[in-house]
Order: C-alpha cells, then structure tokens, then sequence
C-alpha cells in the first residue's frame, strides 16, 4: 500500500504491508501533502503517527494492534515532545518502542521517523 510519498517511488519501498496477521508501517516521516513539514518537533511527531495509522487502519489495524514502534530522532532533546505526541496516540496500553538518535534524516527539516508493527488480534 501507499500512501503517496514521492521517497515511495525514489527509493523503491510501500507505506505498509500486511503479511498474515502482521501489518508492517516503514519509517514514516512528518511531510503534510504539499511538502510542508511544521518545524515543531511534537507536530511533526503527531504527523507522522498520523500517516501511519491512516495505514493501518487501510490493512484493518487499529493502534490498540501496534506491538512495536521505533522513533528515529536527529536531537536527543526532542524525544519528550515526540514521546507526547506518542503517549496520546498510544494510551494506557503503549506499544513496546526504540528511540534512536541517529546522525541525520532524508530531509533537514525532520526531527523525527516513526515506524510501525502490528499484529492483528484473531
């Protein structure tokens, strides 16, 4: 599945798949549809949870499915307000998650990548 995002095509990769009762998001990053991205790390956060559970719920997951997710950050000193834009998504019953600084994303304006595994209850 796709979700739009030109990287999709440059570099050979879809938004989502469902394998059996997995469903696997790929690093998703911040961009709205006009290639805007906010500079503020906390709405970029929320943006690309946003993606990500579009993508979901088109491969029949909710994010009460989501086991795993791996944050990519470029500054350590983000990971607060991307973990809010995290916590709201996910609730009392988070999945398990990595965060990682890394030395830089695709695009400079990004502070944050998010990817995603379900497992899709029976």
């Amino acid at each position: 599945m796709s979700s739009g995002s030109p990287y999709e095509v440059m570099l050979g990769f879809c938004r989502a798949l469902r394998v059996g009762d997995r469903v696997l998001v790929a690093g998703t990053a911040p961009i709205w549809p006009d290639g805007s991205v906010d500079p503020d790390p906390e709405a970029q956060a929320h943006r690309c949870l946003e993606i990500i559970m579009a993508a979901l719920g088109d491969l029949g997951a909710v994010p009460a499915d989501v086991v795993r997710t791996r944050v990519l950050l470029t500054d350590a000193g983000v990971a607060e307000a991307v973990g809010r834009a995290h916590a709201k998504v996910f609730g009392t019953e988070p999945p398990v998650s990595t965060c990682v600084v890394v030395a830089g994303l695709l695009d400079d304006r990004w502070f944050v990548e998010i990817e995603a595994e379900a497992v899709l209850s029976p």
